[in-house]
C-alpha cells in the first residue's frame, strides 16, 4: 500500500493513476447492494453490525502497515472534531446498510448522491459560504428529480419510503461531516479522516449490537459480510483517501458518482433487481444536475488556472 500512496501522490502521470484508483473505488463501493442481496439469514441491524466488526478488524490491521502504529496515538489524543466525525461516520454506516434492507439500492445510492448538494446548504448555513447560482439551479433540479422518484412513494405502503428516509440520512450526516472537518481546519486542527472512519465503524457496532442480538447469520452470510467490511468499505476507504491527496474536489465528486451507476447495473445484473422507470428517469435527474455542476466549476477552475 505504501508503494501505491507514493505513486498516487507523485508526479503527472499519478493523476491519470488517482482517476484509475478511483474508478476501482466507486466499483467497490457499490457491491454493497448486490451482495446484501445475496445474504441468506442476516437481517437489518445484523447485517450493519457485522459490516462495521470486519470494518473495525480490517482497519486495524491495514492501519499500523500503512501509516505505522502511531496512527493509534492520533485517535487517543484526537480532538472533539475527530470523535464528532466518528459520529458521523457511523449514522452514515448505520444509515445505508439499513436502507439497503428496506429499500432498492437504486433508491438508496441516488438518494446517497444528494450528498454534495447538501454540503453545500450547509456550507451556506454554518460557514457562510456563498453558493455560485449553478449550485442553486442543481439543487432546484435535483429536488424535481428527487420529486419524481420518489412521488409516487409517499401514496404508497411504508417500507420504500421509510428505506428513503433512512437513506437520507447518509447525505445529512456526510454534510455535517464536511462542516465539521471545514471548522476544525480553519481552527487549525485538520481532522484524519481514515481513524474517523475506524472510530466511526467502532460506534457503529456498538450501536448496533443489542439490535442485531440473537445472531442469526451462518457461515455463507459472514464470508459475505467479511467482504464488505474488508473489500467494500475499508480498502476504498484507504484508495479514496490517497486519491484525495491528488484529485481536485469536483473531480472527486464527479467520479464518485460512478458509484450510482455501477451500483444499479450490479444488483440488476446479479441479483435481478430491476429499477422502477421512475427512479431511472428521476435519478438521470439528479445525477445530471450533480454533474452539470461539478463539471462547470471545473472548468471555471481550470480556466482561472490557465
Amino acid at each position: 500500500m505504501a508503494a501505491d500512496e507514493h505513486a498516487v501522490t507523485s508526479g503527472r502521470m499519478a493523476h491519470g493513476r488517482a482517476v484509475w484508483l478511483m474508478v476501482l473505488v466507486t466499483l467497490m463501493w457499490a457491491t454493497a447492494g448486490v451482495v446484501t442481496r445475496h445474504l441468506e439469514h442476516a437481517r437489518s441491524f445484523e447485517v450493519t453490525f457485522w459490516r462495521a466488526s470486519f470494518t473495525v478488524l480490517s482497519l486495524l490491521v491495514i492501519l499500523p502497515i500503512w501509516r505505522g502504529r502511531a496512527v493509534f496515538a492520533t485517535i487517543r489524543q484526537g480532538n472533539r472534531s475527530l470523535w464528532v466525525s466518528g459520529v458521523c461516520w457511523s449514522v452514515m454506516f448505520t444509515a445505508y446498510m439499513v436502507a439497503l434492507t428496506l429499500t432498492s439500492v437504486a433508491n438508496v445510492l441516488v438518494t446517497m448522491a444528494l450528498a454534495p448538494l447538501f454540503t453545500a446548504l450547509a456550507a451556506r448555513l454554518f460557514i457562510g459560504h456563498r453558493l455560485a447560482t449553478r449550485t442553486w439551479i442543481a439543487i432546484l433540479v435535483a429536488g424535481i428529480g428527487i420529486g419524481w422518484m420518489y412521488g409516487s412513494e409517499f401514496s404508497s405502503a411504508g417500507g420504500q419510503l421509510l428505506g428513503t428516509l433512512v437513506a437520507l440520512c447518509v447525505p445529512l450526516a456526510a454534510a455535517g461531516n464536511w462542516t465539521v472537518t471545514q471548522h476544525a481546519h480553519a481552527a487549525g486542527h485538520d481532522v484524519d479522516m481514515v481513524p474517523a472512519v475506524l472510530i466511526g465503524a467502532a460506534l457503529c457496532a456498538l450501536a448496533t449490537l443489542p439490535l442485531a442480538w440473537p445472531f442469526q447469520v451462518n457461515a455463507h452470510d459472514l464470508g459475505l459480510l467479511a467482504f464488505l467490511g474488508l473489500v467494500q468499505l475499508a480498502i476504498p476507504c484507504v484508495f479514496s483517501v490517497m486519491c484525495a491527496r491528488v484529485l481536485k474536489a469536483p473531480e472527486l465528486s464527479l467520479l464518485a458518482l460512478l458509484e450510482v451507476i455501477f451500483g444499479i447495473a450490479l444488483a440488476w445484473l446479479g441479483a435481478g433487481e430491476e429499477p422502477a422507470f421512475s427512479v431511472l428517469a428521476g435519478g438521470t435527474v439528479v445525477i445530471a444536475a450533480l454533474v452539470g455542476n461539478e463539471w462547470f466549476g471545473l472548468s471555471r477552475r481550470s480556466g482561472r488556472s490557465v
